[in-house]
């Protein structure tokens, strides 16, 4: 059943006021609940209902109001439902006539409407946000047609390019993906290559670099048996969607087997972040820093900076 929507009925009550003889009319929620298109939003919304027997659902306007005052005050759900039962301009601005002195909704009615819509139906508030903006003259419409993404600082958890745990976090992954493609493998090396990994550190941590290179080269020669057993495997047993995913690793895995310490171009300090490059800044505090760079859309109305990535 479709939600059944609220219109301004004009008509008075005997024993209560209406909101709009108490409150101020120009303030800055009343100006925004005239200026939003409530029908446009009714109709978005008013599309994942059907049309079977039960309950009616709640009004859409209420239930976008809510929404829009828990985003713009950042109110948490139990904050919101108290400051409506409080505030006149919350109720008035999702479309009631008369003060309620108690919810007309129950909490959880927020989560599972939220639920419901999903996030490209959520996306009719975005759009409508926009088109009030330029109703107010708050945004120009030459402000939409570029958007500047400049970020300086984006935590990324990278490795050192011969860290072990960057090989051994390599054959892992390529053994799930491999579990999940159906490939039988001779070996998963998940039990002795996480002890190896445990020596390496051990060792490493009492200065004894001869035994932690050692075992280094142990998680080395596990990584490259598993790259080369997936590989023979791989070719027609396969479907596409995890053939794609398979060669993607597999090279990234061949990079991080093949990188060497002082080698020269570009080395893979995380699996998950590929794209994230060492440069040298200069600076005595901080010679090297590394650098994630993001990739401008393809219809190039995104113009975006570099973003430093701390290990």
């Amino acid at each position: 059943m479709r939600p059944k929507e609220r219109r301004d009925s004009g008509q008075a009550d005997l024993l209560r006021s209406r909101l709009d003889a108490i409150i101020d009319m120009n303030h800055a929620l009343v100006k925004l609940s005239r200026t939003i298109d409530w029908s446009f939003l009714a109709e978005r919304f008013g599309a994942v209902y059907e049309d079977k027997p039960g309950r009616p659902p709640l009004p859409t306007r209420l239930m976008a109001g809510l929404a829009i005052l828990k985003h713009t005050y950042d109110l948490s759900d139990e904050v919101l439902c108290e400051r409506w039962v409080e505030n006149p301009y919350y109720q008035f601005f999702c479309g009631e006539e008369f003060f309620q002195h108690r919810l007309v909704f129950d909490r959880s009615s927020l989560t599972r409407w939220r639920q419901r819509m999903g996030e490209e139906k959520l996306q009719a508030l975005l759009q409508e946000s926009l088109s009030v903006a330029t109703k107010t003259k708050a945004i120009k419409p030459s402000d939409l047609n570029r958007v500047i993404v400049d970020t300086t600082v984006q935590p990324k958890n990278v490795m050192f390019p011969t860290d072990a745990r960057l090989l051994n976090r390599a054959r892992e992954i390529l053994v799930r993906l491999a579990k999940g493609a159906c490939i039988k493998l001779r070996q998963s090396y998940g039990r002795i290559g996480k002890f190896a990994l445990i020596k390496h550190q051990r060792y490493a941590h009492a200065k004894q670099f001869k035994r932690a290179n050692r075992a280094l080269r142990t998680l080395r020669t596990y990584l490259g048996r598993v790259i080369r057993d997936i590989g023979r495997k791989l070719e027609g047993n396969v479907d596409l969607l995890h053939q794609i995913a398979l060669d993607r690793m597999l090279i990234l895995a061949r990079r991080v087997l093949d990188q060497k310490q002082h080698q020269r171009g570009p080395k893979v300090y995380s699996l998950h972040a590929p794209e994230v490059e060492c440069i040298g800044k200069g600076k005595a505090h901080r010679p090297y820093e590394l650098m994630a760079w993001t990739t401008p859309a393809p219809s190039g109305n995104v113009e975006s900076g570099g973003a430093t990535a701390g290990a």
